[in-house]
């Protein structure tokens, strides 16, 4: 497991955070941070638009520290000059990394010309991967889908065009615009990719465990893995992972205690970042996964969903940790 290099930029262990909307705030980053083995955390999403007509809301999104460096931020936009705004912005404001998306499938992105939109117009991707160039002096990423659909895979025509352009490395979602999140991913084409260029790849698609990140690396040659929706409830997969990449030894998933002590401490960073009551909504979306499973889960679910403040969540939190067996999972 060699770490990755991305200009003068050193993730190691080569394992990412992938970018989730209304997900990868600085508590959430922070957590996957902590476990010791998340080499790079990304924000979410920013949009260079926002970024351009100077929207207040994007300010505050603006909230990595050098506990989670090295960091990249993402924007997405559908036209070059746009794009090259915020990407460059994003270099001022002190990212370790820009990234410039080219696989959101989500329609109001879409709609936007931007995200996974620029898969069907490789013209038009090509203009924004120079301008985002010519714009950002630092490391420059993408992060792509492969295709729009089943029968217009463009993402080899993508690779070769962002390292003629200059791009440092480029992450590949394994699935199509169309897919969503639904099938499996790809992991040929993203082995193909590897195979056609000569910077680094990051692979993205499927990976829910240490054994599936290890399986990436062999099955594709990639550089590093990036894992987005496995870490929901558990931030401790990276250090998981890492341990198994190094040693070839499974280390234990947390038990019931330490996922709720994991839970209490993922609370009280989003009251710092969002404030009581926003935090208290927010947090409630995690703590599904945090209890997913867990003996007992729905009653305690039940609860939680009825708590209106960080406060509440965490003196339930409390209760249900001392009950807790040490081991129990």
């Amino acid at each position: 497991m060699n770490p990755l290099k991305i200009r003068d930029i050193i993730i190691d262990p080569p394992l990412a955070l992938a970018p989730m909307a209304g997900v990868t705030n600085h508590a959430f980053r922070i957590m996957c941070k902590r476990t010791g083995g998340a080499g790079l955390v990304c924000t979410e999403m920013f949009s260079a638009y926002a970024i351009k007509f100077k929207d207040p809301r994007t300010r505050s999104m603006l909230d990595w520290t050098d506990e989670e460096r090295p960091v990249s931020a993402q924007v997405f936009g559908g036209d070059p000059e746009t794009v090259a705004i915020g990407a460059k912005a994003m270099q001022d404001y002190g990212v370790d990394i820009v990234d410039v998306n080219f696989g959101c499938p989500v329609p109001k992105v879409a709609k936007s010309g931007s995200g996974a939109m620029l898969l069907k117009d490789m013209g038009l991707a090509r203009e924004i991967l120079a301008a985002s160039r010519e714009a950002v002096s630092g490391a420059l990423t993408i992060k792509t889908r492969i295709g729009w659909g089943d029968d217009d895979v463009t993402v080899f025509d993508l690779a070769q065009a962002a390292q003629d352009c200059g791009i440092d490395a480029i992450a590949v979602h394994a699935r199509t615009a169309v897919q969503g999140y639904s099938g499996k991913a790809n992991w040929d084409i993203i082995a193909e990719v590897k195979k056609r260029i000569g910077i680094p790849v990051i692979a993205n698609g499927d990976i829910k465990s240490p054994v599936d990140a290890a399986r990436m690396f062999d099955e594709t040659g990639c550089d590093a893995v990036m894992i987005g929706r496995a870490a929901l409830g558990d931030p401790w997969i990276f250090g998981r992972t890492a341990e198994y990449l190094r040693t070839g030894t499974l280390p234990p998933e947390p038990d019931c205690a330490q996922r709720l002590q994991g839970a209490r401490e993922h609370a009280a960073l989003l009251r710092l970042v969002l404030g009581e009551a926003r935090a208290a909504k927010e947090m409630r979306g995690h703590l599904v996964f945090y209890l997913k499973g867990m003996p007992g889960a729905p009653a305690l679910r039940n609860r939680l969903m009825t708590t209106k403040s960080v406060e509440e969540i965490l003196e339930v939190l409390d209760e249900a940790c001392s009950q807790c067996e040490p081991g129990v999972y």
